[in-house]
């Protein structure tokens, strides 16, 4: 074997020292979850700064041709005992004091502590080099080398770049009303105590508005309690913007909220206006919870946590294949929630985990940025089980203590730093929506999975609407793809109304002790509200030529082999403010929705004439635009929308009223496009004249991939100004223009076509009976979505499974009458 100072010499020209900007992974496997504290530790190429597990190192240096890699390993150092040690091994956990994460007196994270070893290893020999033994060598390896190793160990890993370690959520800004803040001179004084709302007498949850002196109560809770929006009603009638929580004043300060600007502000000149209002500053005790403490409560709040993580019962923690569990990395616990679920899904477990080694041998040469490649990586994670394995307790060094269910499990860092890339929410460390992450997640495998099987067919729908013209009774069809089934929630039709009245009734009199009831609504109901038709009132008619009555009525073109529901628990309130509904549903474990298959057009039945509403006229300017209705397009822009958002929201949902543009609104808030002027088909700067050539290749290979020809997703992209939402809402509403035009191979199965008629032109979707089972369902805990937990349940092997996180137990009591999304398998007959 070669002198290994010979063999550093002959490598030195591709040892690297890590410069600004350059991506370092040290902490975790390009190709697996293998990190410096696994077994073997974690080897890092000196020349790509790419990190390797030890069953993959081997196979990189093959491929690459590098040779020298820094292995660095870590082991877990031993905590040292507690001085307030409770005696049983684990310190006594700190309540809560500040909104905060990482930081002191904000919700614990425990942080590890590790030995680390360091040196460079060169393959395939394995010869391995310490930093000692730099010294004995010459200079010119001895300082390359001492270079690139310091580089390497002291550059942030891209995990550690990507991962905000703390989160503060008192960091409060100044109010930019606080400098000039006007205050009347209306001779108005306010008692150091006895604070009543002016307007309904409650003395709880009390704000003075600072600019004119008026005492109100504050804004009701999702879950009932709160105030009565008193002086959130009050803001809305005079403009006035700045509030202090009366009961939280002391010398240090105050609950100060700016209407306005919708946030927990700070007022540097808080002193000055209170003493306007006669209040002192220096000699006021605080008598009530700040808004940070009652967020803190509700965060900790029994009821929905303790019930849906079912913190009341010893639960059995569960290790092995498919009962991994993932690491939160800060607010990920909807993408945790979600991934767990989808790999569950035999379609996503062939796709990325059956082909893994084949994925792993096609990976590009960096594997970090390959979406593919971090998928497969993440279900194998997931399902292998191999690091489904409890995680070490220092505090237990004689291991007598039951296991707590915590699990080694993986952290899903490169894989949350790929789908969040550039996304506006994802790419952040805030909490999110699970629903829409699903999509997010979809819409990815949808565009990566152009060639090949596409396991996002598992869950694709087709849509019949049916909107029906009262005055003339024609009708008229059009469909549209979706993935997730969006259930209403009929809070009138709430089993337990009494129990519901008497406990607002005992509220709204002050009455402390008042339970907080939840909402019992039916299932039955649920659905119902699904299926009813819709009622249009300003439906403009082709075959009257002027707005009418219509009603739209839902139903199922196709049943996928996976069914999502969502709850729709999160709502606005009629002051556009977001609230969750704290109902229980009693979803059923079966489901059987043959009752909702769309029938298509009927016997006899006559359809609406395809004729444009009419234009709007102006005097010296070319037709270009349909009538919107004004009062709609102004209602939405006072609620603080731009104008050509507005203007398209009402167009594109027919002018069918504010409910429909609102929701158009908020599914495409995040469009590149969103404020972007409105174009029409027919505009001359518009599709109708956009050359082939200058249209999007990934729009039309987007198109292509859902079962339409390349000519069918041209006439669309060129029908919509190379737009892809609009190209695909398009294409569903001109299916019957198309049928002329030939439907790729991707179209429908020849064994859904009826009596060997050709298929109608559409998207590659499957088609089965409509009955199904409950298999998973994600549950949230928090007052919206941007707040909270998800943790989910999922149904292996007859036995229900929670993951809640890095936990992985056995259910006793799945709750599954409150859960968000719920996933369903079709009955195999």
């Amino acid at each position: 074997m070669a002198d290994v100072g010979e063999v550093l010499m002959s490598v030195l020209s591709t040892i690297r020292v890590p410069k600004p900007g350059d991506r370092v992974h040290k902490d975790e496997c390009a190709l697996s979850f293998s990190s410096p504290e696994s077994d073997g530790g974690l080897y890092v190429c000196m020349n790509s700064f790419l990190g390797f597990g030890s069953q993959y190192v081997d196979r990189h240096h093959a491929r690459a041709g590098q040779r020298a890699y820094l292995h660095i390993t870590r082991t877990r150092k031993a905590k040292k005992e507690d001085d307030n040690n409770s005696g049983s091994g684990h310190p006594p956990k700190k309540k809560p004091t500040r909104l905060a994460i990482g930081i002191e007196g904000g919700f614990d994270v425990e942080q590890e502590q590790y030995e680390e070893d360091v040196k460079v290893v060169i393959l395939p020999d394995r010869q391995e080099v310490t930093a000692e033994d730099l010294g004995t060598m010459p200079d010119v390896v001895r300082e390359r080398v001492s270079l690139s190793m310091a580089g390497i160990m002291a550059a942030d890993s891209v995990s550690h770049t990507l991962q905000v370690q703390q989160w503060d959520g008192e960091v409060r800004q100044e109010s930019r009303h606080a400098a000039d803040l006007k205050q009347l001179d209306n001779g108005v004084k306010i008692p150091p105590s006895g604070w009543r709302c002016e307007v309904c007498d409650l003395q709880e949850n009390i704000w003075m508005n600072l600019t004119d002196g008026k005492v109100l109560c504050g804004r009701r809770y999702f879950d009932g309690s709160g105030g009565n929006n008193h002086a959130l009603l009050h803001f809305q009638e005079t403009g006035y913007p700045l509030a202090v929580k009366l009961g939280t004043i002391t010398p240090d300060g105050a609950d100060v909220y700016s209407y306005d600007e919708d946030d927990m502000v700070l007022d540097s000149k808080l002193p000055e206006h209170l003493s306007h209002f006669g209040i002192d500053m220096m000699t006021m005790e605080k008598t009530e919870r700040t808004m940070t403490e009652l967020e803190i409560a509700v965060n900790q709040r029994v009821g929905e946590w303790e019930v849906i993580q079912e913190s009341g019962t010893t639960l059995r923690p569960l290790f092995g294949p498919g009962l991994t569990g993932m690491k939160n990395l800060g607010n990920s616990c909807y993408l945790n929630s979600v991934m767990q679920v989808l790999f569950t899904v035999p379609d996503f477990q062939s796709k990325y985990v059956s082909n893994i080694d084949k994925i792993i041998d096609e990976a590009p040469s960096d594997p970090t940025q390959d979406f593919k490649t971090q998928v497969a990586k993440l279900g194998y994670g997931l399902l292998s089980g191999e690091y489904s394995k409890p995680a070490p307790d220092p505090g237990d060094e004689n291991g007598a203590s039951e296991p707590r269910g915590d699990q080694i499990g993986i952290a899903p860092r490169m894989f949350k730093a790929l789908v969040g890339r550039g996304h506006p929410e994802f790419s952040t460390n805030r909490q999110q929506d699970a629903q829409e992450f699903l999509l997010h997640f979809i819409n990815m495998v949808e565009r990566n999975c152009r060639s090949g099987a596409n396991p996002s067919e598992a869950f694709r729908f087709l849509v019949e609407e049916k909107i029906v013209c009262q005055q003339s009774e024609k009708a008229k069809y059009t469909q549209r793809v979706d993935y997730i089934v969006q259930l209403p929630v009929p809070i009138d039709q709430a089993t337990n109304t009494e129990e519901l009245q008497e406990a607002e009734r005992r509220r709204e009199e002050g009455d402390s002790s008042a339970p907080t009831v939840r909402a019992q609504i039916p299932f039955t109901a649920c659905m119902a509200a699904l299926s009813e038709p819709e009622i249009l009132t300003d439906f403009w008619s082709s075959a009257v030529q002027t707005k009418t009555t219509a009603t739209k009525t839902t139903r199922f073109a196709s049943f996928p082999d996976h069914l999502v529901i969502q709850i729709k628990k999160f709502t606005f309130g009629l002051d556009w403010v977001p609230k969750k509904l704290d109902v229980s549903i009693d979803v059923p474990d079966t489901l059987d929705l043959s009752a909702l298959r769309a029938m298509g057009q009927q016997p006899g039945e006559e359809l609406l004439p395809e004729v444009a509403p009419p234009p709007l006229m102006t005097p010296d300017v070319e037709v270009k635009a349909p009538v919107l209705d004004d009062s709609t397009v102004s209602q939405l822009c006072e609620m603080g929308f731009p104008l050509e958002a507005c203007r398209k929201a009402v167009y594109y949902t027919g002018n069918t009223g504010i409910d429909a543009a609102m929701n158009w609104i908020m599914g495409h808030m995040d469009d590149p496009d969103f404020s972007a002027p409105l174009v029409l088909p027919g505009c001359s700067s518009g599709a109708g004249t956009t050359p082939t050539e200058s249209l999007s290749e990934e729009h039309l290979a987007t198109i292509v991939s859902m079962g339409f020809s390349r000519d069918q997703a041209t006439k669309a992209l060129r029908a919509t100004s190379n737009i892809l939402d609009r190209a695909v809402d398009w294409i569903f509403s001109h299916l019957d223009d198309l049928e002329s035009m030939e439907v790729s191979e991707g179209g429908r199965s020849a064994a859904e076509s009826e009596g060997g008629r050709d298929p109608p032109p559409g998207p590659r979707v499957r088609d089965g009976p409509g009955k199904y089972e409950l298999i998973a369902f994600i549950s949230h805990m928090g007052t919206s979505t941007m707040c909270g937990h998800y943790v989910c349940h999922i149904k292996k092997d007859q036995q229900w499974v929670i993951f809640n996180d890095q936990k992985v137990c056995a259910s006793e009591k799945p709750p599954k009458d409150l859960g968000y999304l719920y996933f369903y398998r079709r009955v195999a007959e």
